[in-house]
């Protein structure tokens, strides 16, 4: 495996830069391998969506043992602080929007709204999980086309 795929795929499951850092690497590796693109795109977007439901069985039932980890319980905490501005302003949007709210959220394509933001907010407002799952993997697709455009605009720009 090259080393540029492997290195998009670690980007993509990482809580910050996920496919928003990923997705560019994955299509950068694409054209140098004549690999067509779609198939690099659906990829790292699929590898995403797939990261949704392993953020929620850590919440659901491996986050309570870390918890017990001064380190973790430390920097969680310190997380949830910054981060109840963020879930403030969507409960209040989420009233209004709906299941719209969270799509958007997640679509954002900036560091932050990704599906690891969209799954926890999902899970400290206690949103239906089938919904959820739903907006947030619809959010990751928009914003996967997003930085696909973004990418190949900006590589032909060059």
């Amino acid at each position: 495996m090259n080393l540029k795929i492997l290195w998009a795929i670690i980007l993509t499951l990482m809580p910050i830069t996920e496919l928003r850092a990923g997705l560019p690497v994955a299509i950068i590796y694409s054209i140098e391998q004549s690999i067509p693109i779609w198939l690099i795109f659906s990829f790292i977007v699929l590898l995403n969506i797939l990261l949704i439901f392993f953020i929620f069985y850590f919440l659901d039932h491996l986050h309570h043992i870390f918890l017990k980890w001064k380190v973790y319980k430390k920097l969680f905490e310190k997380y949830v602080e910054k981060f109840q501005k963020k879930v403030d302003k969507f409960e209040n949007k989420y009233e209004t929007l709906g299941f719209l709210a969270l799509v958007l959220f997640v679509a954002v394509p900036l560091p932050g709204t990704g599906a690891w933001t969209g799954c926890l907010l999902s899970w400290l407002v206690g949103l239906n999980r089938k919904r959820s799952v739903l907006a947030i993997s619809i959010g990751v697709i928009i914003a996967g086309l997003f930085i696909l455009f973004g990418t190949l605009g900006f590589l032909n720009f060059l």
